[in-house]
C-alpha cells in the first residue's frame, strides 16, 4: 500500500513543513486533515465557487480541484498565514470594516484573490475588480461591499 503514499514538503505560511498523503488526495483535504487549516472549504469540489482558494507560488489555485502531490516544493499561503501575530493584513482590516461579508463561508477565497489582484494591479477600477473576482461566488450577495472591501484594501496597502 506505500506505492499510493508519499512525503511532500513545503512551504506552508512561511514555515517549511512535511506532510505524509495520499496520492488521490487533493490539496483543501491536506491542509486541514495533516494541518488544520479550515480556511480554504471545500464548496462546490468543481473549482467554479473560490470558497478553496489558495495562494501557492503566489498565484491563486482552486484547492479542491489540486492534487496535494503537485504542491511539493511549493509556498502555499493560505487565509490563516495573511495576518502578521495580532495584526491582520490590510485585505482583512478591509472586509471587517466595510462588512464584505454575511455568512463568511467564502470570505478568505476573496480576500486571497484581492491580494493577489493588489500584488498585480495596485489601483484597479471597479470594473477591473469584478471582472477578477468573478471566478468567486459568494451566495449571500455581499458584492458592492465586496467591491469597496478591494478598493480599501488599495488604499491601506499604499499608507
Amino acid at each position: 500500500m506505500s506505492g499510493h503514499r508519499r512525503t511532500i514538503t513545503f512551504t506552508l505560511n512561511g514555515r517549511d513543513v512535511a506532510a505524509d498523503i495520499g496520492v488521490h488526495q487533493n490539496l483543501t483535504e491536506v491542509l486541514q486533515e495533516s494541518f488544520g487549516l479550515f480556511g480554504a472549504r471545500e464548496s462546490c469540489g468543481q473549482g467554479l465557487c473560490g470558497c478553496c482558494t489558495v495562494l501557492v507560488d503566489g498565484q491563486a489555485v482552486t484547492s479542491c480541484l489540486s492534487l496535494a502531490a503537485f504542491a511539493d516544493g511549493s509556498t502555499i499561503d493560505t487565509i490563516e498565514g495573511l495576518a502578521d501575530g495580532d495584526t491582520l493584513s490590510p485585505e482583512q482590516e478591509a472586509f471587517i470594516e466595510t462588512g464584505a461579508f454575511q455568512c463568511g463561508y467564502c470570505t478568505p477565497g476573496f480576500i486571497l484573490m484581492t491580494k493577489q489582484l493588489l500584488d498585480e494591479n495596485p489601483e484597479p477600477s471597479d470594473e477591473e475588480i469584478m471582472h477578477y473576482l468573478s471566478g468567486n461566488l459568494c451566495r449571500c450577495g455581499a458584492y458592492a461591499e465586496i467591491v469597496k472591501a478591494v478598493r480599501l484594501a488599495g488604499q491601506k496597502r499604499k499608507a
